[in-house]
């Protein structure tokens, strides 16, 4: 497992009145499928359509899909950085459009002040997975994908290369709670997948063994 971060370039601040009161959002295509990326990358659509609404479902409908700002070097979610609340993502063709409030936190507070002054946003997923390397040089994002975050805030992207290129080359993620529910996840897929080629009976040991091996 691969700690895999991706930036987005075309996301925008806007204000909104609730209730009366400004609310500060970030707005913008957060995931791209198909399309070879910057980082030298490529997401299937079933696989980056597959994690996204496994994210929507149990973090977004759930008031769990938060992000911080700046860039983390793991997977795990750090409340004390908490900066934003992810509200929707919804799927425009290969592109999957994200929304997410401000919160008055410590961090949010400070993405406020800054954007009062001026300062450029932009966001960055967070995920773990595996890649599959092509003979053109590609790497083929796999169908274990599973997000931290589909957005944290980083500082303009667009202007500068000093935040995490992409893979965090030899970070290796096996025992926290996001690789337990990644292999959960992706054990059921697989199990689907065999149930529908008929191939379950000979392939349930070697599943079977491999779950252990990995909890």
């Amino acid at each position: 497992m691969k700690l895999i971060t991706e930036e987005a370039q075309d996301v925008k601040m806007l204000t909104e009145n609730v209730n009366g009161k400004k609310k500060l959002y970030i707005e913008g295509v957060f995931c791209q499928a198909e399309t070879k990326n910057r980082n030298g990358r490529v997401y299937p659509i079933q696989t980056l359509n597959n994690a996204v609404n496994y994210y929507i479902e149990n973090f977004v409908n759930r008031k769990r899909a938060v992000g911080e700002l700046g860039h983390s070097a793991t997977p795990t979610i750090n409340y004390d950085r908490v900066s934003h609340i992810i509200e929707s993502i919804t799927r425009r063709g290969n592109d999957f459009y994200g929304k997410a409030s401000i919160t008055n936190t410590p961090m949010g507070n400070i993405v406020k002040n800054l954007h009062e002054e001026g300062v450029v946003f932009g966001v960055s997923s967070r995920a773990v997975g595996s890649l599959r390397s092509t003979n053109e040089g590609v790497n083929i994002v796999g169908d274990d994908l599973m997000f931290s975050t589909v957005a944290d805030i980083v500082h303009d992207p667009s202007c500068t290369t000093a935040f995490v290129n992409g893979i965090m080359e030899g970070k290796e993620w096996y025992f926290d709670v996001t690789k337990k529910e990644w292999l959960l996840e992706s054990t059921k897929r697989t199990i689907n997948k065999l149930v529908q080629s008929r191939q379950l009976e000979e392939k349930k040991l070697e599943l079977f063994n491999h779950f252990l091996s990995n909890i």
